[in-house]
């Protein structure tokens, strides 16, 4: 069993999950915020998803079939076996969120409900770091979403994002460009 010495195991990583997911709610990562932000919408599913995403790492597929299972059924969040998210995933509501298993995702990445990252022809989109997607939004296919994006509520995304770009609409296009200084969360 062979596992990356520098890749933060099962706790470190969920608690930058829920640290970031406090951030975004509240404005604070600390005390009783945290166990305010365990208990909201999404955080469960967030826990199953760094569960299987650490069962796969070691090879432990029963366990990682368990764990996705327990996600789509209690959590209504279909997050594929084999994508990969950095620390800081945050999903906001995990309620009908769709994730193809070959999908790759860097770090703070916030996605809100009903967003699917799906695959075509067996392509599956690559996001950056600090990136946001807006209820119902689709991206779809081999795609790259560069760092600091943002995907506004239901566009459908087929082609490749520029950083701190901001996208809207079917097909997604370019509303907004920032330099990478700005802050990322601030609203669309």
């Amino acid at each position: 069993m062979s596992v990356s010495p520098h890749y933060p195991g099962l706790f470190r990583l969920f608690m930058a999950d829920l640290r970031a997911k406090a951030r975004w709610l509240y404005e604070k990562d600390r005390g009783l915020v945290l166990l305010k932000t365990l208990l909201t919408d999404g955080t469960f599913a967030m826990f199953w998803y760094r569960c299987m995403q650490w069962s796969g790492r070691y090879h432990l597929a029963p366990l990682e079939m368990l764990f996705n299972k327990i996600n789509t059924v209690f959590c209504n969040c279909i997050i594929g076996r084999g994508a990969q998210f950095g620390p800081g995933l945050v999903l906001i509501h995990a309620t009908g969120i769709v994730i193809n298993g070959t999908v790759q995702g860097g770090n703070n990445i916030h996605l809100e409900h009903q967003v699917t990252i799906g695959a075509e022809r067996r392509q599956a989109p690559v996001l950056g770091s600090d990136i946001f997607v807006g209820a119902g939004a689709k991206l779809l296919g081999s795609i790259h979403i560069g760092d600091g994006a943002r995907i506004g509520a239901n566009a459908v995304v087929v082609k490749d994002v520029p950083p701190h770009t901001t996208v809207v609409g079917i097909p997604a296009q370019v509303i907004r460009t920032r330099d990478g200084s700005s802050s990322w969360n601030a609203s669309l």
